[in-house]
């Protein structure tokens, strides 16, 4: 249990915030270095330099550590717990911030950018998580998620102004502060998650009752034995037996068809699978690539005196789309907000590309298109940057919300890699026919939202599964009510208590162990 005493809703809030900090720092890392890639005193100190592949592969090496850890962090963090493995995330994120603000060859930079990458698959897999499973109202998790995707958008603007004050400068230090300025974010989150209790569905899916019960308590700043903690404490336990009673039918050979041959009650695999394909899309769709290369992007169209503020401004763009989220998902839900989303920006993005392919040697539309990138990064981060960690942390089953986290990073980090290793190698090949791959993404976005993903909006975490329940395409049904009896008439549980019986004995003497 964590040290802080703050019950409720105030605690409620902390939490937010400190899961807050640790994304600003995943968006602040993703444009750091972004920014000082091709500033001088950066060069000279990994010896300029030449290949075509070497930029590209100091980038996308932290993506790729990102992915790795995102698939390994799944074997062990269910012992960890979410707060252990963010924890574990910022410590390692101060590790990779010494090496690379250190370094003087390109080996200890890419080595630091490993580990760096590393933390953020940890932070990436589990602060989703944590904000879904402390909040204690049907309304909470939504904001909580669209205020993280603000501070993880708002990382990313402020990375570039922060290089864009100090690249004036020809000294060493005008790019190694920057990069080691992260470690603030790390080491108050870290510090302050320390003192946090993790999630009560944690505590109870690992047996540890006396916890869950606490940590229930406090976050309903109720007492255990109140009706609202013990109604939340039954349908808890209630979705941890009916999973354990779909494993019996569940096969690892299922994810090799991405879910489609799933014949588990719950659909597990399909969800975990969607969790993986999910943010994967998000990225196919422009959104690191936008994030990473927004200078070299906008240096296309732009004069290379306002690239680096444009650059600037476009981010906070980014981030500004996210905030009417905050107060908009709740209303609107998930599914439409991702489709239509996914609609505006299919729209907006083929402009854009039919712009820039007829724009040189026309300033007016060359113009033109970067407004309508200004326009499609605003909806983006409204529509796909924060929903998409909301709905896969919903989607996920309880016993296994841990792999549909690191399943969410995964997916994100192997196609973030993929994009950010050959985008520049794409435009400088190509030239605006890359950008016919960023909208055939937006393409599949609209199908996949379509066909597979229903509304979860004004639900609890435990009604979600039922609505995978259901035979049929699962994003053509939006409209119905989950009752408690039409979940345990779909999970085939006959009686609640017997099953929790069993589990705190066990817990007993796992305790006794």
């Amino acid at each position: 249990m964590g040290l802080i005493q703050l019950r409720g809703r105030t605690l409620y809030r902390l939490m937010k915030v400190i899961c807050g900090v640790s994304f600003m720092m995943y968006g602040y890392d993703a444009g750091v270095l972004g920014g000082v890639l091709l500033h001088q005193p950066f060069l000279d100190a990994i010896g300029n330099p030449t290949s075509t592949y070497t930029i590209p592969m100091i980038v996308a090496s932290y993506d790729l550590a990102a992915c790795v850890t995102a698939i390994a962090i799944a074997f062990f963090s269910f012992r960890m717990g979410r707060r252990g493995t963010v924890i574990l995330g910022n410590i390692v994120a101060i590790v990779g911030s010494i090496l690379q603000a250190s370094a003087y060859s390109l080996a200890q930079l890419i080595v630091g950018r490993l580990c760096t990458g590393f933390a953020i698959g940890c932070i990436s897999s589990a602060v989703p998580t944590y904000l879904s499973e402390t909040g204690v109202e049907i309304g909470d998790r939504g904001p909580a998620n669209a205020l993280n995707a603000i501070f993880l958008i708002s990382g990313v603007p402020l990375a570039y102004w922060i290089d864009y004050g100090f690249i004036k400068q020809t000294t060493q230090a005008s790019w190694r502060i920057p990069i080691i300025f992260q470690c603030i974010f790390a080491i108050l989150s870290g510090g302050t998650m320390y003192f946090l209790p993790d999630t009560p569905r944690w505590y109870y899916a690992r047996n540890r009752w006396e916890e869950g019960d606490a940590a229930l308590a406090q976050l309903n700043d109720a007492d255990v034995a109140s009706e609202q903690v013990q109604h939340t404490r039954r349908e808890i336990l209630a979705s941890i037996e009916a999973e354990l009673e779909a494993n019996a039918s569940l096969h690892w050979k299922q994810f090799l068809t991405m879910g489609f041959t799933d014949k588990t009650r719950m659909k597990i695999v399909r969800r975990l699978c969607m969790c993986f394909w999910l943010p994967m899309i998000r990225e196919w769709m422009g959104s690191s690539l936008l994030a990473y290369y927004s200078s070299i992007i906008l240096s296309t169209v732009a004069q290379p005196s306002l690239v680096s503020l444009l650059s600037g401004v476009l981010n906070i763009f980014y981030a500004l789309g996210c905030v009417p989220l905050y107060f908009t998902v709740e209303r609107v839900g998930r599914r439409s907000v991702l489709l239509y989303g996914a609609i505006a920006m299919t729209v907006l993005i083929s402009i854009f590309t039919a712009l820039v392919a007829v724009g040189p040697g026309h300033p007016n539309i060359q113009w033109a298109s970067i407004g309508i990138l200004f326009l499609f990064l605003f909806v983006f981060g409204y529509a796909w940057q924060g929903c998409v960690w909301l709905y896969c942390s919903e989607i996920a089953p309880l016993e296994y919300r841990h792999v549909g986290g690191a399943f969410t990073a995964a997916g994100e980090w192997l196609m973030t890699f993929i994009t950010v290793f050959a985008g520049p190698i794409g435009f400088n090949q190509i030239g605006w026919y890359f950008w016919l791959w960023v909208i055939s993404g937006n393409v599949v976005a609209i199908v996949f939202v379509f066909l597979l993903c229903p509304e979860t909006g004004g639900k609890t975490l435990e009604q979600v599964d039922y609505l995978f329940v259901r035979k049929g395409f699962a994003g053509l049904r939006t409209n119905f009510d989950v009752t408690e009896e039409d979940m345990e008439d779909a999970f085939e549980i006959k009686s609640k208590d017997p099953g929790v019986e069993e589990r705190e004995d066990v817990g007993a003497e796992e305790r006794k162990g």
